[in-house]
């Protein structure tokens, strides 16, 4: 009997896949505008996108004004994350490794808290200053973690545990000497609000995320090289450190926009994108919008859950995540510790 011969990965696969996780992320994302603490209905939904029939102003405020830019913003904050967990995952070649964990997510937030504490705006200034801490923390990563980017990845990996730690004893600092009606918004906001979210914010983000995913996504064949070790992809004519910093600048781009406008969220960059290699293999050319997209499905469901659980209050979406989140990384420590998989 002739062993099972896997089917080619083709992009009319890559394709389908990538519409079919559209449709699921669609559909959480409907869900999602059902749910909170006033009552919408799906009748008053297709009756406000279709307007063949009449809704009153409060659910119209409700669905345009909170939820609708709200649910907006979560997605493109779990892409985004997710889409960072791959690239780490890939260049560190550990499926231990996401923005969170190595401090990346913490570095933009002492950026994003500065930016606060000097009064910058956050249509602007203190999207550059959480870019700038991102940027801080890869640098610092790269330089006491590892001399060279070949250094073993579980070294980088607990040097992105001692930033982390140490970003947030600044962070707390900063927190402790604010004043009460700053603190409050500070402490909600670190741990992941998505309660503010706005149009400007959406389309401040959206075509930065675009272009920076398109980009990324170019790379995808490299990674797949990379992933097998630097020697190999040197061999097969990879520039692999050119490529390792472009997609490092890449990355703090994105994770520095999304963490000044939601906060501390961790976990998402470790978890959809191990469950995503789990279901759909390591090929970056599929892994890439599997995750990504896997991404701002799960965080929709989280805040969904998070604003919804204890209503009429909520919580901030990281608790959530980070409910799920531990425990799923203890368990992934355990099974494969440092060591990277490909199957």
């Amino acid at each position: 009997m002739n062993p099972t011969i896997k089917n080619p990965l083709t992009y009319s696969r890559v394709l389908f896949f990538s519409l079919t996780m559209c449709a699921v992320l669609l559909l959480v994302a409907a869900f999602s505008l059902l749910l909170g603490t006033a009552e919408i209905s799906p009748s008053q939904i297709m009756g406000l996108f279709s307007r063949n029939l009449p809704v009153d102003d409060s659910a119209r405020l409700i669905i345009f004004q909170i939820r609708l830019p709200r649910i907006i913003l979560a997605g493109f904050v779990g892409f985004s994350l997710s889409l960072g967990g791959v690239v780490f995952q890939a260049i560190l070649r550990n499926p231990l490794a996401d923005p969170f964990i190595l401090g990346v997510s913490s570095g933009s937030a002492f950026g994003a808290v500065l930016g606060i504490v000097f009064g910058l705006s956050f249509s602007l200034g203190i999207p550059v200053m959480s870019f700038v801490g991102a940027l801080l923390t890869i640098y610092l990563l790269m330089t006491i973690g590892a001399r060279k980017m070949g250094m073993e990845s579980s070294t980088i990996l607990l040097t992105g545990v001692v930033i982390n730690a140490f970003f947030g004893a600044i962070i707390m600092f900063f927190i402790s000497i604010a004043t009460d009606s700053t603190l409050h918004s500070m402490l909600y906001w670190l741990y992941g609000d998505l309660s503010q979210s706005r149009y400007s914010q959406l389309v401040f983000v959206a075509p930065i995320l675009i272009v920076a995913s398109i980009f990324l996504y170019s790379f995808s064949r490299h990674l797949n090289i990379m992933t097998a070790g630097d020697e190999t992809a040197l061999q097969l004519g990879v520039e692999v450190e050119t490529i390792k910093r472009i997609c490092l600048l890449l990355v703090s781009l994105i994770i520095g926009l999304v963490v000044a406008f939601s906060g501390l969220i961790g976990f998402v960059g470790l978890m959809v994108p191990h469950l995503a290699r789990m279901a759909f293999g390591s090929d970056h050319r599929l892994l890439f919008p599997m995750a990504s997209l896997g991404g701002a499905s799960f965080l929709i469901a989280a805040d969904t859950l998070a604003r919804t659980i204890i209503s009429p209050n909520e919580l901030p979406v990281g608790v959530i995540t980070a409910f799920l989140g531990a425990p799923f990384f203890i368990c992934l420590l355990r099974r494969k510790g440092s060591q990277w998989s490909r199957s």
